[in-house]
């Protein structure tokens, strides 16, 4: 999904890279030599309690109200007891020794900070019994030895820096620089959950955002910025981003708002000669998904045609998926109107229908619609009783089916004289 956003990583399972491999089940060697150098090191020990004692432990703290936390017992073995257990087969698990007099450190968003995490924590489990480590040992290794020199991640870590810290400390290595993050919140300010609906980035893009949407609406409602812009490309969102201005309070997403950024964006596309082939790529695939078993006049699917639609909707649609609705079908099927619903409209059938396929007739050549509004401005004055808005109303009907919708005069831009006066023929002999 980084590739979608067009944040792609600089090294990853698929892109390869010189500090691979990337997935955890890979790299169990590496964080099973760092346990065993904490270990040497007396920083680290085995811990050999059950779940059944773990569990105990914190029944009893919450029976006396107090906040669960390992006992450190095991950390008193003696090296002679670790063997004996050991050789007995007795399943373990390695602890990482909390020390008190934790040093502050200057975090990128909240300043100086300091845990003193030995007198509220046990010592906590680095690499569990399967192997595998926890994220405590995990992101401490990991970061090392891919070079890491800032980490940017959510507050709730914060608090956890500084037993991240200690461990740096006792593998000797430099630690980068932490910055944490203030959370995305629903509009409410509870957390974003997918009760308040799908907040995936999959489904996202599944439902038709462009990935310059889903960057701009979070970048905008967070902070990082000397002021609140919404259409922001990434490289003005690069440009424009100051670590200095974060603040530490909360971000509300209002996702009701994405709709609009999409739409600003989806602008942008459609402007852009190479993105709008793409979007053309994309309608044609919608257009045959949705209508395709409705006899769609092939003429539609052409790339002229699409891209039309697209340069005269330009502004007017948040999502490409839009133009396939049931407002737009008439773009991609012929409606069925019958000869007496236009004349409920006006008396004057026949006669607006002569004047319009006249008017075709002249206007071969191409359509605009300026022109066209002002020519159907003085076709109406032809008529003898029937007002503008109900001459509108009858051939927005005969051409589309609908009732609301486009001007007429951009429907007949978008259809073509040819189609517009087919679609005038259908109505009046149905």
């Amino acid at each position: 999904m980084l590739d979608w956003a067009g944040i792609p990583p600089d090294e990853s399972p698929r892109r390869g890279g010189s500090f691979g491999p990337y997935q955890q089940s890979q790299r169990l060697d590496l964080y099973r030599r760092a346990s065993d150098t904490l270990l040497e090191s007396g920083a680290a020990y085995r811990c050999f309690c059950t779940p059944q004692r773990l569990e105990l432990l914190k029944k009893e703290a919450l029976r006396s109200q107090q906040t669960p936390r390992y006992d450190n017992r095991c950390r008193h073995l003696t090296p002679a007891e670790v063997s004996e257990k050991v050789a007995r087969g007795l399943g373990w698990v390695v602890r990482f020794r909390l020390e008190r007099g934790v040093q502050p450190f200057q975090d990128l968003v909240y300043g100086w900070s300091r845990h003193e995490v030995a007198e509220v924590e046990g010592d906590p489990v680095i690499l569990k019994g399967d192997g595998f480590p926890t994220y405590h040992l995990a992101n401490v290794v990991d970061d090392h030895y891919m070079g890491i020199t800032h980490v940017l991640r959510g507050t709730e870590w914060l608090i956890s820096t500084s037993k991240h810290l200690l461990l740096y400390k006792a593998f000797g290595w430099d630690p980068p620089q932490f910055g944490h993050l203030p959370l995305l919140l629903n509009k409410d300010g509870g957390k974003l959950s997918k009760r308040q609906g799908d907040i995936f980035v999959e489904s996202f893009a599944r439902d038709g955002f462009l990935p310059e949407a889903l960057l701009d609406i979070v970048t905008n409602c967070g902070s990082g910025f000397a002021e609140k812009q919404m259409g922001r490309t990434l490289e003005e969102l690069i440009s424009q981003f100051e670590t200095g201005r974060i603040t530490t309070h909360s971000a509300l997403l209002d996702l009701e708002s994405l709709p609009e950024f999409n739409r600003i964006h989806l602008t942008r596309h459609i402007e852009d000669e190479g993105l709008r082939q793409e979007l053309i790529r994309e309608l044609r695939l919608l257009v045959e998904h949705v209508y395709g078993d409705q006899q769609v006049d092939q003429d539609v699917l052409q790339k002229e045609y699409m891209e039309r639609v697209l340069l005269l909707r330009k502004g007017h649609i948040s999502l490409l998926k839009n133009l396939v609705s049931s407002d737009y079908s008439y773009l991609w099927v012929r409606p069925s109107v019958s000869r007496e619903q236009l004349q409920t409209i006006s008396a004057e059938v026949d006669e607006i229908g002569k004047l319009v396929l006249g008017l075709m007739m002249r206007q071969a050549a191409g359509l605009t619609m300026e022109e066209l509004n002002r020519d159907l401005r003085s076709l109406q004055k032809q008529t003898k009783e029937t007002k503008y808005s109900s001459m509108m109303q009858l051939l927005r009907l005969a051409l589309s089916g609908q009732q609301h919708g486009p001007s007429v005069a951009e429907m007949m831009v978008t259809l073509g004289p040819k189609e517009v006066c087919g679609r005038i023929h259908k109505a009046l002999s149905g």
